[in-house]
């Protein structure tokens, strides 16, 4: 009853307002939300608003951030329960989870649910309800995932700068770092170690950098759960996108050697590329295949499950030539691998022409970059970074036991490895974050490239979040005060990122071997700047909430599935299916009697997931396909078919 007389309430206030009438922004801007909050919408979103409730619609009319200020209300969930009778879309979903993220940025507490929707929709929705005193602010977002995956930076910026009325930021600009001193040190490495309990991290390579030097490098915990042997600051990780500002470093050389302009056509120093259509391709400069601007979508689907480790490194290059930018040049952030990929091969192959694009660039890389910076843990050569001294990569099952699993899965980004190929160590990682610091003198100070170049890698060249930007294979941010140089990286149980922060001349370098090691990274570097500059105690908040979440997520999905192979073998599934570009689908019985998949080279048991709609989709719970999501149907002739998905492309498998 108390939810529906909110609701009433809230409505009858609204259609008391006078509308303001929806129009495109020119450029982003502030939006008050009634007289408790504001957030910053985005330029070319359209705004409506109306009382107490305020709609923003991504200019393809199909993805609306809706915020209301709904004054008091019982609690979080009566206050979504509320916010969404107002939203007509949503009705008839139900909540899937509920996470709840730390109270940060002013707000007493807040929560973010997940409404559940059918596969088939290719949809998006969550509710994230924000309280302040008594009074609460609901967010909804909802619309297609295809319109997510261009406008996810979008997204991410209204709700990281929606704050309560009043709220001030911190800002530390302009005061002077504390020293890492030794307690300092212990005091991160303490956080750190709590977080790998909590997130059941078995292992990190870390370091830090002060003044132009390595002031602590080492690692914590195990580089195997099976075994005893600990990380130390040699350990090799898989550093994958991290992978992208050394490559482009490469880039930066180049041009220092006038062999190539940022500004200069890509078809002027390799012919043969070709992006979708001949307008678009004359179109594509040098800094357009880093830049993550030029409205080309992710597509990894394609190279992870159909790929080989054997794949030639031209393979990049055809791939391209098959896809068409989603959105203009310079519009929004969108994130391309094979774009990065073929920035690599092309420095590799200005380097040293005569050799075949994938040996050039090895080359390129370790004469040009890894050499003159001492890295000599870093390799592109499994065969070597997977024997000695390195991390195996873990995962956590759905029975919240850590599992190891073997690199056929992360040997799939061999042919397109200036994208995320790289194997690395805390202390070679160091070195490199030591150059960017140095704005290109190396750690034995000698300049590597010139600052003009270094620098031109840090340009804003698109908004990928709140005062975020992704340059050239590096992202800068604003926050605190202070500006931040950072990237990450991710492939399987691989999960690390580095920051290099110009106000204090510190560095940190943080490598895990476990998927879940990305909810560690945030609040470690939320920990160095408290200890650096005093902040608010809010790290460890925000430690707990990650672990909370993560461990509520796979408990969700544990939940919604039907393991063992009665449910399995209800499904009628055809033995075998096929996809032109992905390949085949097939399937078998494991040791234990479960339904095993196997797509191409990658393989796992897969349990049965009821969807809202009726229809049953296959979830791969292990292996190299967990969290792989199929949907079992027909097509129009009543062949029977598996879909997956990712947000901008469908790939159906047919019978046969």
């Amino acid at each position: 009853m108390f939810h529906r007389f909110l609701a009433s309430a809230a409505l009858a206030a609204i259609l008391c307002a006078t509308p303001l009438a929806a129009q495109p922004l020119p450029a982003d801007s502030p939006i008050k939300v009634g007289e408790v909050a504001g957030f910053t919408a985005v330029r070319d979103w359209s705004v409506n608003q109306s009382g107490n409730l305020t709609k923003v619609v991504a200019p393809e009319g199909d993805f609306t951030v809706t915020v209301v200020d709904l004054g008091p209300a019982a609690d979080a969930a009566a206050a979504v329960s509320a916010a969404t009778a107002l939203v007509p879309s949503l009705a008839g979903l139900t909540i899937e989870e509920t996470v709840r993220p730390a109270a940060t940025d002013g707000w007493d507490e807040r929560t973010t649910s997940y409404f559940e929707v059918p596969p088939a929709q290719n949809r998006f929705a969550l509710a994230a309800a924000y309280r302040r005193g008594d009074r609460w602010v609901v967010l909804i977002a909802d619309g297609s995932q295809a319109t997510l995956g261009k406008r996810g930076a979008a997204l991410g910026t209204m709700s990281a700068s929606l704050r309560p009325a009043g709220f001030v930021k911190e800002d530390f600009s302009g005061k002077k770092a504390n020293p890492l001193t030794p307690e300092r040190i212990e005091a991160l490495k303490s956080f750190v170690r709590s977080g790998m309990d909590q997130l059941k991290v078995p292992g990190v390579g870390m370091a830090l950098i002060e003044g132009g030097k390595v002031v602590w490098e080492g690692g914590l915990g195990l580089r195997d759960p099976r075994g005893k042997a600990p990380v130390d600051a040699h350990t090799r990780f898989m550093i994958a996108s991290n992978t992208k500002g050394m490559a482009t470093l490469l880039l930066s050389t180049l041009a220092d050697e006038g062999k190539l302009q940022w500004d200069q056509p890509v078809t002027a120093l390799y012919p043969s590329f070709r992006l979708g259509s001949d307008a678009v391709t004359r179109s594509v400069l040098v800094k357009h295949l880093v830049c993550a601007c030029t409205g080309l979508p992710r597509k990894d689907v394609e190279w992870i499950i159909a790929g080989r480790a054997t794949t030639p490194a031209a393979d990049t290059f055809r791939q391209l030539a098959a896809t068409q930018p989603t959105s203009g040049f310079g519009e929004v952030f969108q994130y391309n691998n094979l774009m990065a990929s073929a920035a690599g091969y092309l420095g590799g192959h200005l380097a040293y022409p005569k050799l075949e694009l994938g040996a050039a660039f090895d080359r390129a890389m370790r004469e040009r970059i890894f050499a003159p910076l001492g890295m000599k843990d870093t390799t592109f050569d499994f065969a070597i970074a997977t024997k000695g001294n390195y991390a195996a990569p873990t995962q956590v099952g759905l029975d919240d036991q850590v599992e190891v699993f073997d690199q056929t899965f992360n040997s799939h980004v061999i042919p397109y490895r200036p994208a995320g190929g790289a194997w690395s160590s805390a202390h070679d990682v160091a070195q490199y974050v030591m150059l960017e610091l140095n704005k290109g003198i190396t750690p034995s100070g000698k300049r590597l490239v010139s600052a003009e170049n270094l620098l031109a890698r840090r340009a804003h060249n698109v908004r990928d979040g709140e005062d975020s930007w992704y340059g050239m294979g590096l992202s800068t941010r604003r926050r605190y005060g202070l500006d931040f140089v950072y990237h990450g990286g991710s492939m399987a149980g691989y999960k690390s990122n580095w920051y290099a922060l110009p106000d204090s001349g510190v560095g940190l370098v943080l490598l895990t071997n476990s998927e879940d090691g990305n909810p560690l990274i945030e609040p470690a570097l939320r920990k160095l700047v408290e200890l650096l500059y005093d902040g608010r105690d809010e790290a460890a908040a925000r430690l707990a909430a990650a672990g909370r979440n993560v461990a509520s997520g796979r408990h969700t999905l544990r939940d919604k599935l039907t393991l063992g192979r009665a449910a399995f073998d209800a499904l009628g599934l055809a033995p075998r299916y096929r996809n032109a570009e992905l390949g085949d689908v097939s399937f078998s019985t494991g040791a234990k009697g479960e339904a095993m998949v196997t797509f191409g080279e990658l393989s796992g048991p897969v349990a049965v997931q009821r969807n809202p709609d009726g229809t049953a989709s296959l979830v791969g719970t292990g292996g190299h396909v967990f969290g792989f999501d199929v949907l079992v149907g027909k097509d129009d002739q009543g062949k029977r078919t598996l879909t997956l998905r990712d947000p901008q492309h469908v790939y159906i498998y047919t019978e046969g």
